[in-house]
């Protein structure tokens, strides 16, 4: 239900990241501790899913890569460290700059939102509390505001749960917007696996009625993209 009320503000955060990526630009994700996780593993996805270019949608996470498996959440409170970070990445005006906090205050990621602002980013917030000094830096905020944690202090519990679907519903929002997805399946993903092959050919035999051995010749001769594969059946019948 609370995620439902930020619907609103987050459209406002899909169009700013289908506008970036149209024109060029890239999305960043900057978080520290679970924020970061959620972060990196949303940015991750994609690739697979939609495949797009691993550096259209990045995460900035406090501690490095490192932080992913082992908690560094002391980084969180280096400002030196965002900046570096931000120098790193090579940031620039064009891309969509979208900081993502619990508390809504991480120094590491409102220093790196503050200098993302000073280049011309359009910024972005996603905090699970009102009024925070992530906020007013932010252009856009998406506040989930999920209320004391079961476990006091914990907020990789109801923060983190919504802060998870709220970044699912972004990047997908923004992907299909893009044009990633045919109807509601996933005709840009990789075929990485023998899994994921019978999945592509799966989605060709419902999407074109041909049997699975016309759908995988099909596959076979579009590189195993499902993309190609649906758009060259599609001309063959014209």
């Amino acid at each position: 239900d609370v995620v439902r009320e930020c619907i609103p503000q987050l459209s406002l955060l899909v169009e700013e990241g289908c506008k970036a990526l149209s024109n060029g630009g890239r999305i960043f994700y900057c978080g520290a501790g679970t924020s970061g996780r959620l972060s990196v593993a949303d940015a991750a996805e994609l690739p697979p899913t939609y495949g797009t270019d691993p550096e259209q949608v990045k995460a900035i996470i406090a501690g490095g890569v490192n932080a992913m498996l082992r908690a560094s959440e002391g980084c969180e409170d280096s400002r030196e460290r965002a900046l570096q970070a931000f120098e790193e990445s090579g940031c620039k005006a064009e891309d969509l700059v979208i900081g993502v906090s619990a508390s809504g205050g991480a120094p590491y990621v409102r220093a790196f939102m503050e200098k993302a602002k000073e280049v011309g980013c359009v910024v972005g917030a996603i905090v699970n509390n009102e009024n925070t000094l992530m906020s007013q830096i932010a252009d856009i905020t998406v506040a989930a505001c999920t209320g004391a944690e079961v476990i006091k202090g914990s907020t990789r519990m109801k923060a983190g749960t919504a802060q998870k679907m709220i970044l699912n519903m972004f990047s997908t929002a923004v992907c299909i917007k893009l044009g990633y997805v045919y109807k509601n399946y996933m005709v840009n993903m990789v075929v990485s696996n023998i899994k994921l092959k019978k999945r592509a050919i799966t989605m060709v035999c419902t999407i074109t009625g041909l049997d699975e051995a016309a759908a995988e010749k099909l596959l076979d001769e579009n590189n195993m993209s499902v993309h190609d594969a649906v758009k060259a059946y599609d001309l063959s019948k014209e």
